[in-house]
């Protein structure tokens, strides 16, 4: 895909994800949704925490298209690798964990994670937006340029500070409001819940090293050159 190609492509993705985040915000002004996002809000949720971050993504990836067309320079360097650090250490992994996640529990029992009643609020093809299309868009990025990967020793401790952060915040809401942020939060015991964090921890850690492997596979040699130029 040529450089133009790829600016179009990023903006349009982008588009589309400044649109959900703008959806879902209105949906406070219904009495059922507002209701939904009570006892902390819309951001308690990693699908809608996914959202904004590939909207940031993406912007960052316009933006470095737009850099690289006016100043006429392969590698913005300070935007290019914070574009990358964002897609390898959060984007592609949270998006194929939320992928993952939501589908496996959705397909054993719904009500642990999507009950029937949303049906009524949400429209059927926002679920497919916020839970499936979200994955194939983080490939297509994974497959369209190559991306320069951090040390696993650091990809996996962004990665991991990330997961603590969100597991915290779900403890906190719980301590504070009584009620978990997913129901099947609500069906564990503290050793389950334990176990069920670190399995997961364990899980998006997976994806973040096959999301490396696929990246060197189709740009291993690229990605190399690229590497040297920067040093």
């Amino acid at each position: 895909m040529t450089e133009a190609s790829t600016c179009i492509y990023h903006f349009l993705v982008l588009s589309w994800y400044i649109f959900l985040n703008y959806y879902i915000s209105q949906s406070g002004g219904d009495l059922q949704k507002s209701k939904i996002f009570q006892n902390g809000g819309q951001w308690k949720y990693l699908t809608l925490l996914n959202l904004l971050l590939q909207a940031i993504f993406y912007g960052v990836a316009c933006l470095d298209n737009v850099l690289k067309r006016v100043t006429r320079k392969k590698d913005i360097k300070f935007i290019s690798a914070f574009r990358d650090l964002l897609f390898t250490t959060l984007g592609f992994p949270v998006s194929t964990f939320v992928f993952l996640s939501f589908w496996a529990l959705y397909l054993y029992d719904r009500e642990l994670v999507y009950s029937k009643v949303l049906d009524n609020v949400f429209p059927k093809w926002l679920n497919h937006a916020v839970h499936t299309c979200i994955w194939p868009l983080s490939l297509i990025e994974l497959f369209l340029r190559p991306h320069n990967y951090p040390s696993k020793k650091k990809g996996l401790s962004l990665l991991a500070v990330s997961a603590l952060a969100y597991i915290g915040r779900v403890l906190w809401i719980y301590s504070e409001t009584g009620t978990w942020v997913y129901p099947v939060f609500a069906k564990l015991s503290p050793v389950g819940l334990a176990a069920f964090f670190s399995l997961s921890y364990l899980l998006i850690a997976s994806i973040y090293l096959l999301g490396e492997k696929l990246n060197h596979w189709k740009w291993g040699d690229m990605v190399q050159m690229r590497r040297q130029k920067q040093k």
